[in-house]
């Protein structure tokens, strides 16, 4: 992306939600296979008669649901994860070459296949609906979620891939890919980042077969849901099941981190896991979550085809992994083009060590906006969305400072902090000022606010 850590002109600016006129071209990734090659980022924008957005060589006709920017559309097809000697490309090496060597197959090949280049649009059924995430969920929702339509979706999750592996067959994969949410805007927060995938399936005689008088144990009883399984498994199926999981996911982090290093287990709960649990690591004296597991929920696995199995699932973000691995402190640089910061894990081979040398730091810029919202429809991440689709990202951070109800007409006014931060060059308070301008103006326009500028 060749103009993500330059000046960005803010003198027009480009509405927060698609214009009917937007269309973005690009070429398909054929899902299903196992894949390596990334999606040509040729996108540009061009004008067609139609109300439709084209991504990927398809159109989506756009509705009420649509709230995809044209600065999200213009990550797409990047692929950071597939660019030799990215960090998250070593990342990703990584954790495939340690369960390529660690996990061999009956017939000397590795038993997990892995996916990483799968089309990031999916229908809000692969989402959500097969993930067994209910209607009401909030996860749902638009203020989260970067909808093309009703129907289609930029994928939430690598998790809307799990069915339709299953489906065709497959009981041990990895799936990684970009994802993409609305959320809040700091120095670990970005609307797009990269997940990686983890399915395995057993059968009664895999998970059975190196367990004394094992013969007589079962995958599944008609008993009841509690805190520690399902109602259709065994416990002592998801004993063992979630046993491998552990084991599997504490091998990786100490080939990644080194031996030694602690582990701890925090229960918590994701619809499509159950029971659920995040990992969180000991690095350099400060625990840090790094990825969310559990037991596939049954009734997932039955819809898929693989009735007679039972499963574990685990989700991890490979930006997490990285910034703990090579100490980067901000997670706008995995976009960056610099070549001070790429140059740095060109390397002989993945698991090189690299101790990151920081570019170096100029000095923030810092402004407040303040408003009165419009209603109760108004969203914390609409603002953040607009923010960052205007400032792009100069904007390190921003903050809801204050928050205040009037005593007479119980209007709510909000107050954000945004701080602005060049990475390779001191800004003027000339440049700050015309993009802050712009987002007030962009904020009364597309948000429906009263300014208190």
């Amino acid at each position: 992306m060749a103009m993500i850590w330059k000046f960005m002109r803010v003198a027009k600016y480009s509405k927060t939600a698609l214009s009917p006129k937007v269309k973005v071209r690009g070429i398909p990734t054929h899902s299903r296979h196992s894949s390596s090659k990334s999606v040509p980022s040729d996108f540009g924008a061009n004008t067609p008669c139609s109300n439709t957005v084209e991504l990927l060589g398809k159109a989506y006709p756009q509705d009420d649901y649509s709230n995809v920017t044209e600065k999200i559309l213009s990550k797409v097809g990047k692929n950071l994860h597939n660019k030799k000697h990215h960090p998250l490309w070593l990342i990703k090496e990584q954790v495939k070459d340690h369960f390529y060597k660690q996990y061999i197959g009956r017939r000397g090949t590795p038993l997990f296949s892995v996916y990483d280049g799968l089309s990031p649009v999916v229908t809000v059924q692969q989402n959500f609906d097969r993930l067994l995430i209910p209607q009401n969920h909030a996860s749902r929702r638009k203020e989260d979620n970067y909808y093309l339509n009703r129907d289609h979706m930029l994928r939430a999750h690598t998790s809307a891939h799990q069915w339709d592996l299953i489906h065709s067959g497959l009981d041990a994969f990895l799936a990684v890919g970009d994802v993409y949410r609305r959320d809040t805007i700091d120095n670990t927060h970005y609307p797009v980042f990269h997940q990686m995938e983890g399915v395995r399936l057993f059968s009664c005689h895999e998970l059975f077969s190196n367990i004394k008088d094992g013969e007589g144990l079962q995958l599944f009883e008609q008993g009841h849901r509690t805190a520690h399984k399902q109602e259709c498994h065994t416990m002592e199926a998801v004993r063992l099941v979630e046993f491998n999981l552990k084991q599997v996911l504490t091998k990786l982090m100490n080939h990644i981190f080194g031996d030694g290093l602690q582990v701890r287990w925090v229960d918590c709960y994701f619809p499509f896991t159950h029971p659920s649990f995040e990992m969180e690591i000991n690095f350099q004296g400060e625990w840090m979550e790094v990825l969310g597991c559990g037991v596939m929920e049954q009734q997932l696995v039955n819809s898929a085809g693989a009735q007679d199995k039972i499963g574990w699932a685990f989700g991890l973000g490979l930006e997490r992994l990285a910034m703990i691995l090579y100490n980067i402190p901000d997670i706008r640089l995995f976009w960056s083009e610099d070549e001070r910061f790429l140059k740095q894990f060109i390397v002989p081979h993945i698991w090189q060590k690299i101790k990151f040398q920081p570019l170096s730091r100029y000095p923030p810029l810092i402004n407040d906006i303040s408003f009165w919202l419009p209603s109760e429809t108004y969203s914390k991440n609409d603002f953040y969305d607009l923010a960052r689709t205007v400032g792009g990202d100069l904007i390190e951070k921003v903050v809801l400072v204050d928050e205040f109800t009037h005593p007479k007409t119980k209007k709510v006014s909000h107050c954000y902090r945004i701080i602005y931060r060049h990475p390779e060059r001191t800004l003027t308070q000339d440049e700050v000022h015309r993009i802050h301008q712009a987002i007030e103006e962009s904020a009364v326009r597309e948000l429906g606010v009263e300014g208190r500028f």
